[in-house]
């Protein structure tokens, strides 16, 4: 078995994180040394190359599916004039159909509607899976049995957070809870059994309200618009009647 010197081993471990293209697991960089190192080692190791990244342009961010270095958000604005591009364009039905699927998660089509006070535009929901952003978990036990819809890793992953208890408070978001009079009358339901089937995926739901509305580690105002690193496409805008004209089209700073 190779013996490795522990700074050697934050090396390796630094370049591997460095070079990949997608955030890396704890068990990823096991693998890295045959499994010889402990999943607390690695840990360790990461914790000395957080703080060896403090203050400087990037830094070592723990995401919902792994680690990964990014770009700090005081910086992002001097490295977007080396590839300007059109920021992506967000109606206002959009932001707020996304932000109580956030916040209020598993919900339905039903219960979106009635938060919003409209209904709501297949087009919409189409996007935000499209997008990987928003997926079906289950199925509520209710006539018709309407599908249960809840953010996704990919969504943790482009804001650049680990967990849902990371999110900004109502009050610090493009879409204002003044926008959303409804968002805290309704109060989550339980998902059917469907929905807990997919033990995996509901670690990262943190559905409890309590863990939302009193975050940890409360992101900024800035968190959406500035923490998407990875988010890059296009336009994501609504034709239907039922939603809001042109003019409630938000537009967020495109990163690179």
């Amino acid at each position: 078995m190779e013996v490795l010197d522990p700074q050697d081993a934050e090396r390796i471990l630094e370049a591997a994180l460095l070079c990949a293209s997608q955030p890396m697991t704890v068990r990823d960089m096991r693998q890295l040394f045959d499994n010889a190192v402990s999943a607390d080692a690695v840990r360790g190791m990461l914790d000395k190359l957080s703080a060896q990244w403090v203050g400087r342009g990037v830094e070592l961010r723990e995401l919902a599916s792994g680690w990964r270095f990014q770009t700090r958000a005081d910086v992002q604005a001097h490295l977007d004039r080396l590839n300007p591009e059109k920021p992506p364009k967000y109606t206002r039905a959009t932001l707020e159909t996304l932000a109580i699927i956030a916040y209020k998660q598993p919900v339905t089509r039903g219960d979106i509607e009635d938060i919003r006070g409209v209904t709501v535009s297949s087009n919409i929901i189409k996007q935000l899976e499209d997008r990987g952003w928003v997926e079906v978990i289950g199925h509520r036990d209710a006539p018709g049995r309407p599908a249960l819809f809840a953010t996704t890793r990919q969504f943790l992953d482009d804001l650049g957070l680990a967990s849902l208890a990371q999110l900004p408070t109502l009050e610090g978001l493009p879409v204002s809870q003044g926008l959303l009079p409804g968002l805290d009358d309704l109060m989550p339901d339980a998902a059917s059994d469907d929905a807990g089937s997919n033990a995996e995926q509901s670690s990262i739901l943190e559905t409890e309200l309590g863990a939302i509305e009193a975050p940890l580690e409360p992101a900024s105002a800035a968190t959406f618009a500035d923490a998407q690193s990875d988010v890059v496409g296009a336009s994501m805008t609504s034709s239907d009647a039922f939603e809001s004209p042109g003019s409630d089209v938000v537009s967020f700073p495109s990163a690179s």
